[in-house]
C-alpha cells in the first residue's frame, strides 16, 4: 500500500473532536485529519514524532492526513483506511498463505440487510468472507491488543460472520497490527468483555483468526510477519 504523497515529518500537539489533530511542522502548526475512530490509547502524547501526507485533492478542507505516530521508537500506523489497502495488496500478491488459488477478490461486499464485510474471496474450492481490524494498541512489551475501546461495530461483525458460516462461507478476521514491535496478539478483554466473549464463542463456530504485523517503508506500508495469537 503506497501513500498518496511523500511523508512529511512533524510533532504531535493534541487531538480534539476525534478527527482533528494539531501538528507542528517546522515552525508552523497545522490541523490535520485523524482517520481513526479508536481511543489511540498510549499514542497521543504531546511531543511524539508523527508523519503526515498531503492530499492532492483541491476540494479537501483538511489538506493533511495523519498516517504514523512514533511510540517508544516504534512506528505505528494509525490510518484505519490503510488497513484494507494493505490486506488487499497482500491478497492480490499471494502474501497470505491461507488463501491459495484465488480467483476473485471483491471488496466491501454486502451480507444480509445491514452488514458489509471487507472482502469476499473466491477460491477454487471455497468462498470466504474476511473482516479486517486495524490494531494499534500495545500496553505490554511486544504484545499487540484489540480493541482499544468498546466496539459495538466489531461485535456485530463477529455475529454476522457466524451467520455467514451457516451459509457455507469460510469466515476470517484478520487483525492487522500496524506496528513492527510486537511478537504476539491478544484480545483486550478488560476493555471490551462483550467483544472478547463473542469472539471466544465464534472460534468454536468455525471463525478463523489471522494476525500479521506490518513493515514500514518510505513509500508505504506492507504486510509483514504472521503473529502468534493467544487463544482466549
Amino acid at each position: 500500500m503506497n501513500f498518496e504523497s511523500k511523508l512529511i515529518p512533524g510533532v504531535f500537539i493534541k487531538r480534539y473532536k476525534r478527527f482533528f489533530v494539531d501538528i507542528k511542522i517546522k515552525d508552523q502548526i497545522i490541523t490535520a485529519h485523524c482517520p481513526n475512530t479508536g481511543s489511540m490509547h498510549g499514542l497521543l502524547n504531546e511531543g511524539n514524532k508523527v508523519w503526515l501526507t498531503k492530499s492532492i485533492n483541491p476540494k479537501r478542507k483538511l489538506k493533511y492526513t495523519l498516517e504514523i505516530i512514533e511510540d517508544d521508537n516504534s512506528k505505528v500506523g494509525v490510518n484505519t483506511h490503510s488497513s484494507n489497502k494493505i490486506v488487499h495488496h497482500a491478497l492480490k500478491n499471494n502474501l497470505i498463505k491461507e488463501f491459495n488459488e484465488i480467483l476473485e477478490i471483491k471488496p466491501e461486499i454486502r451480507f444480509g440487510k445491514n452488514t458489509r464485510f471487507d472482502f469476499l474471496v473466491s477460491c477454487k474450492k471455497y468462498k470466504a468472507f474476511i473482516e479486517v481490524k486495524n490494531v494499534t494498541l500495545s500496553r505490554k512489551k511486544e504484545i499487540a491488543e484489540f480493541p482499544d475501546a468498546i466496539t459495538t461495530r466489531g461485535l456485530k461483525h463477529i455475529n454476522e460472520l457466524v451467520q455467514a458460516s451457516k451459509k457455507k462461507f469460510k469466515i476470517y478476521i484478520i487483525y492487522l497490527i500496524q506496528r513492527d514491535d510486537c511478537r504476539s496478539f491478544e484480545i483486550a478483554k478488560d476493555i471490551d468483555p462483550s467483544y472478547a466473549n463473542a469472539l471466544s464463542l465464534a472460534l468454536k463456530k468455525k471463525l478463523n483468526i489471522l494476525c500479521y504485523d506490518c513493515k514500514f517503508l518510505s513509500k508505504g506500508i506492507k504486510l509483514n510477519n504472521k503473529i502468534k495469537f493467544k487463544i482466549l
